[in-house]
């Protein structure tokens, strides 16, 4: 198996160094086949050796991976994209199709609720349309401001993807507490969100065993802090989930623990929710943990689509292992309240692995 590891910019070397060296063990661990991993630039270091922030040749590289590690990038700092600032991020998940961004967020061992009641949830957010500028238009940006004093962004909602993101939502759900929730505010943008729901409501009439309703954004927001227990699959357009898998992260303690995958039909790129944190950049002192879930994502994603257990086991092996870590106070990152450094923490995952 081929997995291509994009480091990125800030901290996202320092992390990414670690799911690798997890990674390998886990996989050691499940009997996998052999791994072999394979590295190229993004970010800063590509603009400045070839004047772009992502070139086709790193592209080609992702589509013909088994899988994608991508890091953390400083793409708020990049130059305009005409001078080479491309979002990494952005370029794969419009050029790859990931149309799927599946973000968990649940307690984990030793973590006292922040508002008091445990939870487990999955945020099923749109990741090729909406709001966003860079995946709203064949040609330019999704953004145009006719004069100094107008700004205006176009929205994309399509009836294809409302449909399969549904679609994503509702197979998930069967696997896990088969509840689905549609989140939208159909009742002010009544043609796009309006699409949105006439698509999940007709994918919901052919999942007869699992529970659906619908929530607005801003009520939505609200109860998560009140009960987020309460929900078990949350699907949504880009923006709005955006938002809510951010707000349930910090929720469940903290973005540095919160993993993401990026899904499509034919790719998977595993992305730590959070920023890439410049100031702490090679400094012994960044939290590899959401990337680290974020891989163990990918390989059961990888598992399932191959039908091959060890991969799946691999994945389970990980997730176990950061419980098991996360769950001793010492045991955790400076973010996280402990005392230990990215090099530290990942020794002690992988020595969990083996418990």
């Amino acid at each position: 198996m081929d997995l291509l590891v994009l480091p990125g910019d800030g901290i996202g070397p320092d992390i990414s160094a670690a799911t690798v060296e997890v990674v390998t063990a886990a996989m050691a661990r499940a009997g996998c086949g052999t791994v072999n991993f394979s590295y190229a630039d993004i970010g800063f270091v590509s603009l400045k050796a070839h004047g772009t922030t992502f070139t086709d040749e790193v592209f080609a590289a992702s589509r013909d991976a088994d899988g994608v590690i991508l890091g953390p990038v400083s793409h708020n700092d990049y130059p305009p994209s005409d001078k080479g600032g491309l979002n990494p991020s952005g370029q794969l998940r419009r050029r790859l199709d990931l149309y799927a961004n599946i973000r968990p967020a649940r307690i984990r061992p030793g973590f006292t609720p922040r508002c008091g009641i445990p939870f487990d949830l999955v945020v099923v957010r749109e990741n090729t349309e909406g709001f966003y500028a860079d995946r709203t238009m064949f040609v330019g940006t999704g953004e145009v401001m006719p004069t100094p004093d107008l700004a205006m962004a176009f929205r994309k909602v399509t009836r294809q993807g409302s449909l399969r993101i549904a679609e994503s939502a509702f197979k998930l759900a069967l696997q896990r507490r088969r509840k689905v929730t549609a989140v939208h505010k159909a009742n002010v943008l009544r043609v796009s969100d309006g699409l949105f729901l006439e698509c999940v409501r007709q994918v919901s009439a052919q999942y007869p065993t699992v529970e659906y309703e619908e929530k607005l954004i801003d009520a939505m927001a609200a109860l998560l802090i009140r009960d987020a227990s309460v929900f078990d699959v949350i699907v949504t357009t880009n923006m709005f989930g955006d938002i809510l898998s951010d707000e349930a992260s910090e929720l469940s303690g903290s973005l540095g623990l919160a993993a993401s995958l990026n899904a499509g039909a034919e790719h998977g790129v595993a992305q730590a929710q959070h920023g890439s944190a410049p100031d702490i950049a090679g400094k012994d002192l960044a939290n590899p943990a959401s990337l680290i879930g974020s891989a163990a994502m990918l390989l059961a994603w990888l598992g399932e689509r191959r039908s091959d257990p060890t991969l799946e086991r691999a994945a389970a092996l990980i997730e176990a292992a950061l419980d098991r870590v996360i769950a001793v106070p010492e045991h955790r990152t400076r973010d996280l309240g402990g005392k230990l450094g990215t090099k530290a923490f990942t020794a002690k995952v992988i020595e969990a692995l083996a418990a």
